[in-house]
């Protein structure tokens, strides 16, 4: 077949389109709004979807990336023991600390192991929300949404309130200062996230190793120490500095008494050590492939670092004696540490290592949440229990409302509770223990119901008795820490829930309805009379233009007044008659009582009487930049249309005209005016975002061409970037058309009878090689070959 025989192309006499171009042009000098603006120059420019791809990490990085959260809940986890134990029972406190973290290593065994099972069926993000999901439907696996939101909000207060304890503790002037030294670290870390900051970036991975280094080093050190009999015994303090102002004794009537209330409060402190498990089991997709396998692996290590790191400061915390201050600071892994390594010079520079190194790790660890809160928001607002705002990403790609919401209820409890990690352990351990038992129960169901191989009885115990061990710590957290801020949780949690399940429910009813009117929409509409009508007050630009609107959306055109004043009506009469539109007269309709609302709805339901009419309704709307105009400018349109919008075939359309967009539309026409003007230069271009697939397919699409040189009737070879794709359906087949971009302009790709073709979607990459014809008017090939470059270089060709 010939060039000539090609349906496609045009005949000799009608002029050859070039392709589309994307020169400079109006929308690209109006001017931005000053709120864009402002994230440009607090954020950076805006990132494109294509980079959200995230690197898959080796295992040794993603410990490092995902474990601050688990390992840094070391640097308190023994502290937060001793601060149940000591104003009771005094010295007695050092002993009864080692069985309490022996029945916590016990509790983390057996959760590591639920994760290590959970890891190995649920691969994508998720964690214990999923595993409900799957397992319990969506209502129930809500209990584990509102647990893990809990968690991750305290989760920033703890870590950043310990940091700053850690950093007073090695820099004591700085204690009067602490809450703000931590409402500062909160702001840093919204600011942070909010400018995008990767979850998969490597230089969150060292603090994480200069802390197990550093304190397992300390450990290390105290233990051999303590092998040759030179580990000091630090002296107790005064009282009056210490948790609650007293140091117990050990008398007999106390320990009958109390003793057994205050091991299950020190039980429930120390399993504060446990959270951030499930880090790991909510960053499966991180890893490299495969990604459950090297997930499990790392769990185990990260698992088994932070037995390490528990044991060691639990053991040195016994054998120098270190004890809680009332304030905070100095914390026990100080007193711990400055014990091990001394007074002399090298020692205190070793201790000011550790404890930075501690600082950092702690509000590395702070920073998780502002990964893992907006990513599990999002996954909520998906299966509609939160609102959809949280599934959208923001200019620099991350779920900006998700972090705000997080960073401002983590101040605020920053501020409630003045910066004490005592005082927010309550509020944090239930939140955590109530998602591993999710997570438990969850894979109990899971393997009851599947019995996927012989292995699943032993599934069965093992997530059954981590989810068991889990509710407990939370009845006992709940029972013994009631009084002391579990009482929140207790109320707040429920209330979380309820709240969720109602917004679930009218999301389903608000649902219900659309679709029971897109039911009624789909009925044949196609021999009733299209009908506009345009509602005016007053003649101006923004009625002008709505009555441009509305002679495109119907042959027939009214505009109705209704006669409320008639001084106001005379002047727009006098006014119509001289700027007006002639081809559209004026309807003057009475409305003695002045219900506009009422009015409008007898005017269309009149109308619309005799089932043969379409109408649509046009109410222009005056929108000004000022503050005042909620209470300087009427604003019945919406009444309106929420009225007349109940009649059957009938359809209200407000039409904005903003007040403050007009000056930059005038802004726009005069910049692109004042280029025009510049005969000797030619337009310029958009500007292409370079990304290093664009860099790819440059070496792929060697010997292509720019879009705007290619000719009609000519074999041409273009490379660019799929702008739109869309299916046209006809009587005979349905085709694929898709637009092509590149720098210089654009160009339609038709490929007849195929409405599908696997790649061929926004935003894809794509090498073309074919004849050039038009298509409707615009430049185009048919049927081409072609080929995808793909983000790993995999290539796809046809």
């Amino acid at each position: 077949m010939g060039v000539e025989d090609l349906p496609y192309f045009l005949d000799d006499g009608e002029d050859a389109p070039r392709g589309r171009s994307i020169a400079h042009n109006l929308a690209e000098e109006y001017p931005e709004s000053l709120s864009y603006r402002l994230k440009n120059l607090l954020l950076g420019k805006p990132l494109v979807t294509e980079e959200l791809a995230s690197e898959r990490l080796p295992n040794s990085t993603a410990l490092g990336v995902l474990a601050p959260d688990c390992i840094s809940s070391s640097a308190y986890g023994t502290e937060e023991m001793l601060t149940q134990l000591t104003p009771f029972v005094g010295l007695a406190a050092f002993s009864f600390i080692v069985p309490i973290t022996v029945a916590i290593l016990g509790v983390l065994f057996f959760v590591t192991l639920s994760y290590f099972d959970v890891i190995g069926y649920y691969t994508k993000s998720g964690g214990s929300y999923v595993v409900a999901r799957e397992n319990f439907g969506p209502r129930i696996a809500q209990i584990a949404a509102v647990a893990l939101l809990i968690d991750y909000t305290v989760t920033v207060a703890v870590q950043t309130s310990a940091g700053t304890a850690a950093l007073t503790s090695a820099v004591p002037s700085l204690l009067p200062y602490t809450v703000i030294i931590t409402v500062a670290v909160v702001l840093l870390l919204i600011y942070g996230n909010l400018r995008g900051i990767r979850e998969a970036g490597k230089l969150f991975a060292i603090p994480t190793f200069f802390y197990i280094v550093a304190l397992g080093s300390v450990i290390l050190i105290g233990y051999t120490k303590a092998a040759m009999g030179t580990l000091p015994v630090l002296p107790i303090p005064k009282a009056s500095l210490l948790v609650d102002g007293e140091f117990g004794t050990s008398s007999g009537t106390l320990l009958t008494s109390l003793l057994f209330i205050q091991l299950l409060r020190a039980f429930a402190n120390g399993g504060s050590s446990l959270t951030g498990l499930e880090a790991i089991s909510n960053g499966v997709s991180t890893f490299r492939r495969p990604e459950s396998v090297n997930a499990q692996k790392t769990l185990i290590v990260m698992s088994s670092v932070l037995g390490f790191l528990v044991v060691g400061t639990t053991l040195l915390a016994r054998w120098v004696h270190a004890v809680p201050f009332a304030a905070g600071s100095p914390t026990v892994v100080s007193q711990e540490v400055e014990a091990v390594l001394g007074q002399g010079t090298g020692g205190h520079a070793f201790y000011l290592v550790v404890m930075f190194a501690t600082v950092f790790i702690l509000y590395t660890g702070g920073n998780t949440s502002f990964n893992g809160f907006p990513h599990l928001a999002s996954f909520v607002a998906g299966d509609r229990f939160l609102p959809t705002q949280l599934t959208k990403r923001g200019h620099r790609l991350a779920f900006s409302n998700g972090i705000l919401v997080l960073g401002a209820v983590a101040i605020a409890l920053v501020l409630v509770f003045r910066a004490q990690v005592n005082g927010l352990v309550a509020l944090y351990a239930i939140g955590v223990f109530t998602g591993f038992t999710m997570a438990g129960a969850g894979m109990v169901k899971h393997h009851l119901t599947h019995k996927e191989n012989k292995k699943w009885r032993r599934g069965v115990v093992i997530n059954g008795i981590s989810g068991g061990l889990s509710f407990l710590v939370v009845l006992i957290f709940l029972i013994v820490k009631f009084t002391e801020g579990a009482w929140i949780v207790a109320v707040v949690g429920p209330l979380m829930y309820y709240g969720l399940i109602r917004m679930h429910r009218q999301y389903f009813v608000e649902d219900a309805i659309l679709r029971e009117e897109d039911a009624r929409s789909s009925e044949d509409t196609s021999h009733l009379q299209p009908v506009a009508i345009v509602l005016v007050d007053v003649y101006d630009v923004a009625t002008s233009r709505a009555i441009d609107y509305a002679q495109t959306l119907a042959q027939r055109t009214r505009a109705v007044h209704f006669d409320i004043d008639p001084v106001k009506t005379k002047r727009l009469e006098q006014r119509w008659e001289e700027v007006g539109p002639q081809t559209i007269p004026l309807d003057i309709l009475e409305c003695p009582d002045r219900r506009l609302v009422r009015a409008s709805l007898e005017l269309v339901a009149d109308l619309v009487a005799g089932n043969d009419t379409e109408c649509t309704i046009l109410l222009p709307r005056r929108q000004f930049s000022s503050r005042l105009d909620f209470f300087l400018h009427d604003h019945s349109a919406d009444a309106i249309a929420s009225a007349v919008s109940v009649v059957p075939h009938v359809s209200a359309t407000i039409v904005p005209f903003n007040m403050k967009d007009l000056q930059r539309g005038k802004q726009a026409k005069a910049a692109l005016a004042k280029q025009a003007a510049k005969q000797d230069q030619p337009p310029r271009e958009r500007k292409a975002k370079i990304l290093p697939v664009d860099v790819l397919l440059s070496e792929r699409g060697m010997g292509s061409e720019p879009i705007d040189s290619v000719e009609q009737r000519s074999h041409a070879k273009i490379a660019g970037r799929i702008t739109s794709v869309r299916v046209e359906t006809d009587a005979v087949a349905s085709n694929l058309e898709c637009t092509v971009t590149d720098s210089s302009g654009s160009i339609v790709l038709v490929f007849q009878g195929q409405p599908r073709i696997p790649g061929i979607e926004p935003g894809a990459r794509i090498v073309v090689e074919g004849m050039v014809g038009t298509w409707e008017h615009d430049l185009a090939m048919v049927n081409p070959s072609f080929e995808l470059i793909s983000l790993d270089s995999e290539d796809e060709e046809t």
